[in-house]
């Protein structure tokens, strides 16, 4: 049984996705949230298997939403839902780790198709959307993003901050690290603070371009999956 929550903020398409989902043997809608601060908070409690985000309500936005939901319960998978398909939401929404970008209007079939999609570890999005992303990452491909970071720097990184900035390259959120050092998630923020003034990045985000580009994704990988010491 595919467990399903709604965040929308607007009546009608909330009872309209009501109707879609309650016919449906393999799925249950477990919970519906009119804003982003109770969408948070039922996700918290009820650990659904798909939510269905809207872009835009009140209390806090579904781009936002994304990010505090997976950085605490990252086996949650969500699709965007929305009417918008401007690029910074497209692209941020699929940064903090949406499994799915569609807009309002597809049809009911396509709706019930794309859950049960998200929910077998795929990922689906709008085909006007998908434009947009191979748009921008073609972009982006023309873009110097690499940051310099002298030796005496890298030389001062500690073998557990290695390991975290390997891990955060490989796009696990802090949960997931901690299950991975057997850490507290307080210790591995802490880290990534340490991380993030040694090297002067803005963020996590940054961290994993870092990752990427110095090699140590590549370099410090062994056969198994694991990462290694250096």
């Amino acid at each position: 049984m595919i467990r399903v929550m709604i965040a929308e903020d607007q009546e009608l398409i909330r009872q309209s996705l009501e109707i879609i989902l309650s016919n449906k043997p393999d799925m249950e809608l477990v919970g519906i949230a009119e804003d982003g601060l109770k969408a948070v908070k039922l996700a918290k409690e009820l650990l659904p298997d798909i939510i269905l985000m809207d872009i835009r309500m009140p209390g806090i936005d579904g781009v936002k939403c994304i990010e505090i939901i997976k950085e605490k319960h990252p086996n949650i998978k969500i699709i965007v839902l929305t009417t918008f398909d401007d690029d910074e939401y497209v692209f941020n929404a699929l940064k903090n780790g949406a499994s799915g970008y569609l807009l309002k209007g597809i049809s009911s079939k396509e709706l019930v198709d794309a859950i049960r999609t998200v929910y077998n570890g795929g990922a689906l999005i709008n085909p006007n959307i998908a434009v947009k992303v191979v748009k921008l990452f073609s972009q982006m491909a023309h873009i110097d993003y690499r940051f310099k970071v002298d030796e005496k720097t890298l030389n001062s990184l500690s073998k557990n901050e290695i390991k975290i900035i390997k891990l955060i390259g490989m796009g696990m959120s802090n949960k997931e690290i901690t299950d991975k050092l057997k850490f507290s998630e307080g210790t591995v923020r802490n880290y990534i603070s340490g991380i993030l003034d040694k090297l002067n990045l803005r963020d996590r985000t940054q961290i994993a371009i870092f990752a990427v580009q110095s090699g140590m994704i590549l370099n410090g990988i062994d056969s198994k999956g694991d990462i290694s010491e250096a």
